[in-house]
């Protein structure tokens, strides 16, 4: 039975919980969702901005040592010639799938329980994927030069990318993603836009967002092209966030280092990239929800469902692990097994690599319990606990396997110098202050998606009732 103060829009025996919640008009939600953008920023979103301006200084810090010292500050040694830049951007690459699944996938299926979340997942994907592609740029060493290697140009000189090396496949697949996925989620903030526009009691306001606007009406017209032009961009963002994280592990799997080359990585990768993505909205979902006065749209069934694509896909992820293992076994190699079945449960990074098997194997098992998968306390630990074990695994892949390679004299351990971490929590200091930004001004929910699901479900409401007379 509902609460008195709810209403259950929902008909579906298989989906009892509402999608939202309370005697919502249209009135209510523009004022409820657009509030956050209008108020001033309060305490709480000032202490998280400094901590997250502070971080962000140390990223440029870090990067200015880089620049000037080379990249000789970091790390690196020989065997272990690729460490904490390839660990990151692999990480957060594959936090920015997320955005895309929710957004693309999950329309082009007919899921309603996305439209509370898809704006907040796809600002995340935008910013991640700036995180990670800084860790590219300044891996090259000079990253001014970086056209030179990277991109495909008329060059007077004759110098071309190495289109052989999956490196230079990154460079296609990760702008493209960039591109789509700035697109499609533009184009879904559009009608938002004018609302703050029309909306706005500030002349100053009123004309940039009618500027970001570009001239929304709403018109009959107008709809009907964003309607075909958002199903478009769905159609081509949903093979991209296949390809991209299948790319990134071509990185490895084209190699013959024992570890790396593997022919499971590219599913494996894609669904630990969306295990991670998930975690990662969860994680930042939760207290926004709380602070930004959300629960009425974002309700215990959307936590609910994404706990369930985390078991799903944590799943995905064990049996990936267990796959490596018996191709290990089953291929007959020497350095393949020893690789598995030794360096890594037993070798001095074997903390990491526990750490790992605990947090992506282990922690999402307790989503099989309703009680856990409603209860937002379990899952924030949980998601926070799952990108932790998601960086262990890709350090566990770069640095395990580099460290011991095929002869045992070449063989040296790896330490992390204050530049690589400066660099690493620099990142989560720059996706944290465009993630705050992105809070402050604009809604972070798609107003217009949440009416729209709204209106259907009280036809339904109506339809229902009709029938029952």
């Amino acid at each position: 039975m509902a609460a008195p103060n709810m209403v259950n829009l929902s008909r579906d025996p298989l989906e009892p919980r509402v999608l939202i919640e309370g005697k919502q008009t249209d009135a209510s939600l523009n004022d409820s969702l657009l509030q956050h953008v209008w108020r001033g920023a309060g305490r709480g979103w000032w202490a998280c901005f400094s901590v997250a301006l502070a971080l962000l200084g140390l990223l440029v810090v870090a990067i200015t040592w880089t620049l000037y010292k080379g990249i000789g500050a970091w790390g690196n040694n020989i065997p272990v010639g690729w460490a904490f830049g390839i660990i990151n951007f692999v990480w957060w690459i594959g936090i920015g799938h997320a955005g895309t699944l929710i957004s693309a996938i999950l329309l082009l299926l007919q899921q309603q329980w996305r439209t509370s979340i898809n704006r907040f997942a796809e600002a995340m994907t935008l910013f991640a994927v700036i995180c990670a592609l800084l860790f590219p740029l300044l891996h090259t060493g000079r990253p001014w030069f970086a056209a030179y290697w990277l991109m495909p140009y008329p060059s007077v000189q004759k110098i071309w990318p190495q289109f052989k090396s999956p490196l230079t496949w990154d460079v296609f697949a990760v702008s493209t993603y960039f591109t789509i996925s700035l697109l499609f989620w533009f184009l879904g903030l559009v009608p938002d836009l004018a609302s703050l526009r029309d909306s706005s009691k500030s002349p100053i306001k009123r004309r940039i967002y009618g500027l970001v606007a570009m001239g929304w009406r709403g018109s009959g017209r107008h709809w009907a092209e964003y309607k075909w032009a958002y199903l478009l961009l769905a159609g081509l963002s949903t093979p991209l966030v296949l390809s991209v994280h299948t790319i990134v592990s071509f990185d490895f799997a084209v190699s013959v280092l024992p570890g790396w080359h593997t022919t499971i990585f590219p599913p494996y990768f894609v669904a630990g990239a969306v295990f991670s993505g998930f975690a990662m909205v969860a994680t930042w979902m939760i207290p926004a929800r709380h602070f930004l006065g959300l629960k009425h749209v974002v309700t215990v069934r959307h936590m609910e469902n994404m706990c369930k694509v985390m078991l799903a896909t944590g799943m995905m992820v064990a049996y990936g692990y267990a796959m490596e293992h018996f191709i290990a076994w089953y291929s007959g190699n020497e350095y393949e097994f020893g690789q598995f079945f030794r360096v890594r449960q037993h070798g001095p990074m074997a903390p990491v690599y526990w750490t790992m098997i605990f947090c992506n194997v282990l922690v999402p098992q307790i989503f099989w319990f309703k009680r856990a998968r409603t209860h937002m306390a379990v899952i924030w630990g949980a998601s926070i606990l799952i990108n932790v074990g998601m960086w262990c695994e890709r350090f566990t892949i770069i640095v395990t396997s580099l460290h011991r390679d095929f002869i045992p004299s070449s063989w040296k351990n790896y330490a992390p110098t204050w530049v690589d971490i400066s660099l690493f929590l620099g990142t989560i200091g720059l996706f944290s202050t465009l993630f705050l930004l992105f809070l402050k001004f604009i809604p972070a929910v798609a107003v217009t998606e949440v009416k729209e699901l709204r209106h259907e479900n009280e036809h339904k409401e109506q339809v229902a009732a009709e029938g029952a007379h």
